[in-house]
């Protein structure tokens, strides 16, 4: 554990693939207290590791495995993981979590973070057993799914083993290819996967047999228990497990707000068919990350017969996004999706563009909208980078340039990143969400859509910036630190005093939520620091604004017939967001702003790149002192 501290392990284990060669290494007592774990973990190591203007796609990229100070613990929601590296997508910070075992085995293994970097001269899998490490020969993985890799894995290191993997997109480098676990269990939009794929890394398997260090153990194991009984009480906790995320379908068909035909639209004539209800005809089981007793994956039989996990952003992508009304041919573009390791969000993103632009005729390739069997052929070249596939593989973002016209109005991303499954022609805030994530357009950092329909959905009072910030600091902050799921507090409105809790009984220390609040505050500072770093003289504040197509397209269909966005009154919010954050009109981190949250250095070598606003702080306390 930390020195004088419980709760961390207290190590890291640096990788070098290129060498076969993995050291643990112990770490500041200050990083935990500034930093907690997880996305916070992640972007201090890139920050200090990562030479400037890095290709992401280079053995020099560092790749991130980082857990938090809950992670693996036996209270709700506890096993996840973040996967984080520089993004070959965007080119900026990009990260995902993903619920796995891979994360609690970390844990007891006696790690907070893998951080491999080089490239391996042949496949490898890294097998990680408490402290013994192996760099053992994948080549006859490379070419598997990444299902039929951990079965491989499991028939050699038994079912309970914690093992990430990459399918074909990730060894094809598609810049959108994820990091896949447990079959289903998927994270790393921002093409982590690639920079697995990049370093010859097919797999990591993990095998932990240590107690995590607890400061409280008898009083973490009555709370934990006491946890799990508060989510099983909540009152939505019954629909919940009947539909999960996929309830969600016919709120956004109701409410205006459902992708449909590359967001042309915002309702879909046949959302009755892939909604929640139509999905519990053919639901077979649920699935769930370790830890959790919500199980949101729904698992249904696809129009092949296989399983396939569910939930409301991928049945949307690959259903009225493009055009597809029946839920078992959406299940098997999914299963197929996961498989090979693509994201399912940004997969049907590309799909969608490609479809509009062959209507427009702007490419030779006549696809159609609901053509199932053509979808199924257009998935397989993005993952093997055939045809038309190896452009759609590069992000919709460079597909707008090679199509060019006025494609870029309509390809639908923020930094590079496709935007996940919610129409914001009649949503400021939840289009400022967007604008204003930390990877790029996900809805990760800040779902504020359905509290956004309870105050006016239309309007563009600066009150939402507030609950923005205040959103983004608890979700993209604090639970991505901790390495818990949003899911108890956010779904089902599990107290947060149930995490000051449980922080308190694994490290002895009593953070107070404005502590937290600071903390999570300097995570995002120093990631959009990250961008800003990376893009340099590129960086403008238009890359925090969406798609035209919001602004220019007044919707036609459905009850806000009529609606688009405002760009001055967008603009208007975005300088409110900016001046909030303590961020200059470039949307740039303010020098005084860094350095009241500890950042001093890290805004000096910032200044080198990009001048900052020069408003020095005085009198500052020690800036490692996480609670001044």
């Amino acid at each position: 554990m930390v020195k004088g501290l419980f709760g961390w392990t207290g190590s890291f284990l640096n990788i070098d693939l290129g060498k076969s060669k993995a050291v643990e290494e112990k770490y500041n007592e200050s990083l935990a207290l500034n930093f907690l774990g997880g996305r916070g973990f992640a972007i201090k190591i890139l920050w200090e590791r990562l030479k400037q203007g890095t290709d992401p796609l280079s053995p020099e990229n560092k790749l991130v495995f980082a857990t938090g100070p809950l992670t693996g613990i036996g209270l709700p929601n506890s096993g996840k993981l973040v996967v984080a590296s520089k993004s070959p997508l965007t080119g900026g910070y990009g990260d995902g979590n993903l619920g796995t075992f891979a994360a609690v085995h970390m844990r007891r293994a006696g790690y907070d973070a893998f951080v491999a970097e080089g490239k391996s001269e042949k496949p490898v899998v890294v097998h990680i057993k408490d402290s013994t490490v192996e760099f053992l020969d994948a080549k006859d993985l490379w070419g598997l799914t990444s299902f039929q890799a951990e079965e491989e894995l499991r028939k050699r290191y038994g079912r309970t083993a914690g093992i990430v993997s990459i399918g074909q997109a990730g060894e094809n480098l598609v810049k959108f290819a994820t990091v896949v676990s447990q079959e289903g269990r998927a994270g790393g939009r921002p093409g982590i996967g690639a920079v697995m794929g990049s370093k010859n890394l097919k797999a990591i398997v993990v095998e932990g047999t240590k107690q995590i260090p607890l400061a409280d153990l008898e009083g973490m194991r009555k709370m934990a228990t006491e946890g799990y009984r508060e989510v099983l009480a909540k009152p939505l906790y019954p629909f919940w497990k009947r539909q999960g995320t996929m309830s969600t379908v016919e709120w956004s068909q109701e409410n205006s707000a459902l992708p449909t035909r590359n967001y042309q639209q915002a309702v879909f004539d046949k959302a009755d068919e892939i909604g929640g209800f139509a999905m519990e005809k053919i639901k077979v089981s649920n699935r769930g990350c370790p830890q959790c007793n919500m199980t949101c994956g729904n698992v249904v039989k696809d129009s092949e017969g296989k399983d396939s996990e569910l939930d409301y952003e991928n049945v949307v992508m690959l259903g009225s996004n493009i055009g597809l009304g029946d839920l078992a041919q959406v299940s098997t573009l999914n299963r197929m999706a996961d498989e090979y390791g693509l994201d399912c969000i940004s997969l049907g993103n590309v799909m969608g563009f490609a479809m509009e632009a062959s209507e427009k005729k702007l490419i030779p390739d006549r696809l159609e909208w609901g053509d199932f069997e053509g979808f199924k052929v257009l998935i397989d070249n993005i993952a093997f980078r055939r045809g038309l596939g190896a452009v759609l593989a590069e992000g919709v973002r460079a597909a707008s340039q090679t199509f060019g016209s006025d494609s870029s109005d309509w390809a639908m991303h923020v930094k590079g990143l496709e935007i996940t499954a919610y129409d914001c022609h009649g949503a400021p805030g939840m289009a400022l969400a967007y604008g204003t994530s930390s990877i790029g357009a996900h809805h990760k950092d800040a779902w504020l859509i359905t509290w956004e329909q309870k105050v006016g959905r239309t309007n563009y009072d600066l009150v939402k910036v507030d609950h923005l910030i205040e959103t983004q600091l608890l979700r993209g902050g604090l639970f991505e630190a901790l390495g818990v799921c949003r899911f108890p507090n956010g779904t089902l409105g599990l107290d947060l005093e149930w995490y000051l809790k449980y922080l308190h009984a694994a490290t002895g220390i009593e953070f107070s939520m404005e502590q937290l609040q600071q903390i999570s505050n300097r995570i995002l500072t120093l990631i959009r620091a990250f961008w800003v770093r990376e893009y340099k003289d590129k960086w403008s504040r238009i890359l925090d604004v969406p798609p035209m197509r919001w602004f220019k397209e007044p919707l036609t269909q459905g009850p806000l017939t009529g609606t688009a966005l405002d760009l001055q009154k967008y603009n208007e919010m975005l300088d409110a967001y900016y001046k909030k954050r303590g961020w200059d009109s470039r949307g740039i981190p303010k020098l005084s702003t860094m350095e009241k949250l500890g950042l001093a250095e890290e805004a000096h070598t910032l200044d080198s790149y990009v001048a900052l606003e020069q408003e020095p702080i005085v009198n500052m306390t020690e800036q490692n002192t996480p609670f001044p």
